[in-house]
């Protein structure tokens, strides 16, 4: 009886929870401003981009969703100015989850070997500011905190059969000790258990790679986006401490497409021919997958939503925005 009356409540304000679906979305919102602080401003106020993210979002109706793209701060004033935003237009979400991304914490050292200090570059995420391009977690299910894992400090030599870069001699790029130091996650990786009606936990594995070009010969950003698409499986493995237990969902930006531009394509091949995931090919409503459409590289598909399996999938599609070069991505699941 308990159960059956969250449920019920649940379906009050969940306008796919009625059918015991779930809607979960990825969105990389483009919404990163060059400056701290410049973000919250334009939430504030009348911004064109800001009111298109918010359009999209709203027209998505999404139960979880998680933003890439959007600037982290300590006081989380960017977040809540957001989330009134939503609200405001009639989109309650009560839960939210949002850390510090590696994105923009200065390092202190040369990390692309150019011979200059203090660049985006050196930073252990790219990034001019501490949070510059973080990431944030909607929810309208409530988050088991006690049990979320943040992995973004991991370090990146731990990962099991890393792929860090090297000089041509073998020794480590650009120098033992930094390598030591580097961080492998770009922005963040997050297992953020969500708290179903029924008691359930669904754990939501989440993370925003970094784009696998911009670098040189080393190939420093490739093997990184690389490794931490790999980060994933090490986790379902076991080698990266307890394993989540289906069901579960992995979802965000990959930045990199299984057939066309830059990246190890081995890596992602592997993530979405895992046995554990189902591969999901949301569309548009025109018929097209691509996820992303930059002017150079053209239609590419680097976000993805990957339930584990037994999760039935019911529907699936990307919206396309004016705000941002990547579509939402969704898909509604039942449990």
């Amino acid at each position: 009886m308990r159960a059956a009356a969250a449920l019920l409540l649940f379906c009050l304000w969940s306008s796919t929870a009625c059918a015991d679906t779930l809607r979960l979305a990825t969105f990389n919102t483009e919404l990163s401003r060059k400056g701290p602080g410049l973000l919250l401003r334009d939430l504030t106020r009348d911004d064109p981009q800001v009111s298109a993210v918010v359009e999209t979002i709203l027209a998505a109706e999404a139960d979880v969703l998680v933003l890439q793209g959007i600037d982290w701060d300590f006081d989380r004033k960017a977040l809540q100015a957001l989330q009134a935003r939503l609200s405001k237009s009639g989109l309650d979400y009560a839960h939210t989850f949002t850390a510090r991304p590696n994105a923009g914490i200065a390092s202190g050292r040369d990390l692309d070997g150019d011979g200059r200090l203090g660049e985006p570059e050196d930073a252990w995420g790219w990034g001019r500011f501490s949070g510059q391009g973080g990431m944030a977690l909607l929810s309208r299910l409530p988050i088991e905190k006690t049990h979320l894992r943040d992995l973004t400090a991991l370090l990146w030599h731990t990962l099991p059969e890393h792929r860090m870069p090297t000089h041509p001699d073998g020794s480590a790029f650009p120098d033992p000790q930094t390598a030591a130091l580097q961080p492998l996650s770009s922005v963040n990786h997050w297992l953020v258990p969500l708290r179903l009606p029924d008691g359930r936990l669904l754990p939501i594995l989440t993370f925003h790679a970094a784009p696998p070009v911009f670098d040189g010969p080393e190939d420093r950003n490739g093997r990184r986006n690389a490794d931490e698409i790999l980060l994933w499986l090490h986790l379902l493995d076991g080698r990266l401490g307890p394993v989540p237990q289906p069901p579960f969902v992995l979802l965000g930006d990959a930045n990199n497409d299984p057939e066309r531009g830059e990246g190890h394509k081995d890596a992602l091949l592997r993530l979405l021919k895992d046995p554990r995931l189902q591969e999901v090919a949301p569309m548009d409503s025109e018929g097209h997958s691509h996820t992303a459409l930059w002017e150079r590289t053209g239609p590419m598909r680097v976000d993805y939503i990957l339930p584990s399996v037994g999760v039935e999938i019911t529907a699936s599609g990307i919206l396309r925005t004016k705000a941002s070069r990547h579509g939402l991505v969704w898909i509604d699941i039942r449990l």
